[in-house]
């Protein structure tokens, strides 16, 4: 959604070197940095960063870490590392939280495509000298572990193409399971962690044909049902998911600028147009006109720029 500078005028060297500029003297121009990275698209972000090195020998991350604070500090950096590393630093940050942010992995497990994932998972690896899957069982127990180390380890199969003959079987398992006399969480937890988001949803459109309902509708109660809700719910339709975490991060007394942050920067380069409209739709209100209500500061001004809003 940011607004993205023409390529003929992009010049990683002089972004560097205003980068430098705003960084020195006695004060910090934080206006001059978000007008140059909250501009610049995934590949001139990497180029500025790469001339950023080669000027300097010095990595732009720790520059910015050393100039900026508090929220703008952490999305800015967010924003301007590699997607993989990216995607691994919140899942480890959400790991380590007092009570598990179970919605990061879950989004990072279910929306990311095969070979991204793998790209997390190794980013990962090589930061913190642990797997991902490692660390999610030793901060999980029970089914809920079962279901987040299912879904991360999983490499599954991206295209359109789905079997209803599959599907409608599988239907009939998940509803034993959840709301009959099931027990165990087996069968639910392999086929959320192993089908395709085509088959998967086929699978959730047969049983609502069948059961009449939505296939989350009257979960039971407890942390393990939360957390599968929030895998279908991711699955079944991404940017209404999206579009109800910034309503909850943004309407709650306080915003929340994890997740805010979270949302902001890893869509912006994806589907930020839709959750935007979704965001609307749903609250009568733009999603800039809610930032600027909730935020202040530098971490507004920045967040409006990927926003791609001037008027706020």
């Amino acid at each position: 959604m940011t607004t993205i500078v023409s390529p003929k005028q992009f010049s990683p060297v002089e972004d560097a070197e205003n980068i430098k500029t705003a960084c020195q003297g006695w004060g910090t121009d934080e206006n001059a940095i978000i007008s140059i990275l909250g501009h610049r698209n995934l590949f001139q972000r990497k180029l500025v960063r790469l001339a950023f090195q080669e000027i300097y020998h010095q990595d732009l991350l720790q520059q910015l870490k050393c100039e900026l604070s508090g929220n703008f500090e952490r999305a800015i950096c967010l924003w301007t590392l590699d997607p993989a590393d990216r995607d691994a630093v919140l899942a480890n940050e959400a790991l380590q939280k007092s009570v598990i942010d179970y919605r990061v992995v879950i989004e990072i497990a279910c929306l990311r495509s095969p070979e991204d994932l793998l790209a997390v998972k190794r980013a990962y690896k090589f930061r913190y000298k642990h797997s991902l899957e490692e660390d999610l069982s030793s901060f999980t127990a029970g089914d809920i572990r079962k279901l987040l180390v299912g879904i991360v380890s999983a490499y599954r199969y991206d295209g359109d193409e789905f079997d209803e003959t599959v599907a409608r079987s599988e239907a009939a398992v998940l509803n034993h399971e959840i709301y009959g006399t099931g027990f165990y969480q087996e069968e639910v937890i392999r086929i959320v962690s192993t089908r395709s988001q085509a088959q998967l949803n086929a699978t959730f459109n047969i049983y609502k044909d069948i059961y009449g309902r939505s296939i989350t509708k009257g979960f039971p109660g407890g942390d393990y049902f939360s957390t599968l809700r929030t895998v279908i719910r991711c699955i079944r339709d991404p940017q209404k998911y999206f579009a109800k975490v910034l309503r909850a991060a943004i309407n709650r007394d306080g915003t929340d600028e994890d997740a805010l942050s979270r949302v902001i920067v890893t869509r912006a380069e994806k589907d930020l147009k839709v959750i935007k409209e979704l965001y609307l739709k749903r609250n009568n209100v733009p999603v800039e006109e809610a930032v600027a209500r909730g935020c202040s500061g530098d971490y507004k001004a920045f967040i409006l720029a990927l926003l791609g809003a001037n008027e706020y």
